[in-house]
């Protein structure tokens, strides 16, 4: 899309994670001047909206048993609704949603919201994780690791249970990059449904430029756009330090940049989503900060 209306969209939320202070997250980012960076590259913006979200308050420690519910599972549902609805409305108006997490099961939600109004959306996935587990497969019952799981069928909760009228993804049509930590279920099901992932392997040995173009290819193709869902972890630790789960060797400062710059390029991303900036491990702000320049390169920014 070019010179979207955006409508920035709040998800106060870390209960599908393993930490507390992803719930601040979104303040940190917006305080870090998003809205003033979005503002500058003369964007329309509609009035910033904040999800109710349950509170970090409710996080439980019991033990939890593989198969059985994902941890907090009913508060994931909850805020999962109302995000739906409203990237739903955005996108009934012809308007951009930029959510901004929270944790990445808030994905659960915005990609119910996308897919009960796109028949066919394309999806890149930045991030450490596949995030494709389901309750059966998962190590933790975090259901952060759970979104493309959801989305894809893998797992008992569907997105027609978050939102009526939502949808299962097409798995042709989602490329995750950046990957290098998977689960060994995470690894079949990308091989058994040809799902494209590009791990840091790829990224090392053919360079982020012609990931991102393979990426646009793949997500574009017969889509009615393409949804980019950015998880803070996909760059390395060295460069985003305030995240819930860190891994060494992801994304450097400029692969990250250039990427976005390429998606801005395209025209073809018509939704966005960044998410896990965890405002308690984000000590000197610099996550939070990276996350707002980040955004404003997918939207157009540049050098010169």
């Amino acid at each position: 899309m070019s010179n979207p209306t955006i409508k920035v969209i709040k998800v106060p939320f870390s209960l599908g994670g393993r930490h507390p202070g992803a719930e601040l997250g979104p303040d940190a980012v917006i305080q870090a001047g998003l809205l003033r960076q979005l503002g500058q590259l003369g964007l329309t913006l509609e009035e910033t909206i904040e999800i109710d979200c349950p509170s970090a308050s409710l996080r439980s420690e019991d033990n939890w048993t593989r198969g059985g519910p994902p941890k907090h599972l009913q508060q994931v549902k909850e805020m999962s609704a109302r995000l739906g609805e409203a990237v739903s409305d955005a996108i009934s108006r012809d308007v951009l949603p930029l959510v901004v997490g929270g944790d990445h099961s808030g994905a659960i939600g915005t990609l119910a919201g996308l897919t009960k109004h796109y028949k066919r959306p394309g999806v890149i996935w930045f991030d450490a994780h596949a995030d494709l587990n389901s309750e059966a497969s998962s190590m933790s019952g975090n259901m952060h690791g759970m979104p493309l799981g959801i989305a894809t069928g893998q797992a008992k909760l569907r997105l027609s249970d978050i939102l009526s009228g939502a949808a299962e993804l097409d798995t042709r049509n989602l490329v995750i990059i950046g990957a290098r930590e998977l689960d060994p279920a995470e690894r079949e099901i990308i091989k058994s449904k040809g799902i494209a992932c590009y791990t840091m392997h790829e990224v090392d040995r053919q360079g982020i430029q012609t990931i991102v173009e393979e990426a646009l290819k793949i997500a574009g193709d017969g889509t009615d756009g393409i949804h980019v869902s950015f998880d803070l972890d996909v760059l390395d630790p060295l460069e985003a330090a305030g995240v819930g789960t860190p891994v060494p060797g992801g994304l450097n400062y400029r692969e990250a940049h250039f990427a976005c710059e390429l998606l801005a390029e395209s025209h073809k991303v018509t939704s966005v989503e960044i998410v896990e900036v965890n405002a308690q491990l984000d000590h000197d702000r610099r996550t939070a900060r990276l996350a707002v320049e980040l955004v404003a390169s997918l939207f157009g920014k540049r050098i010169l």
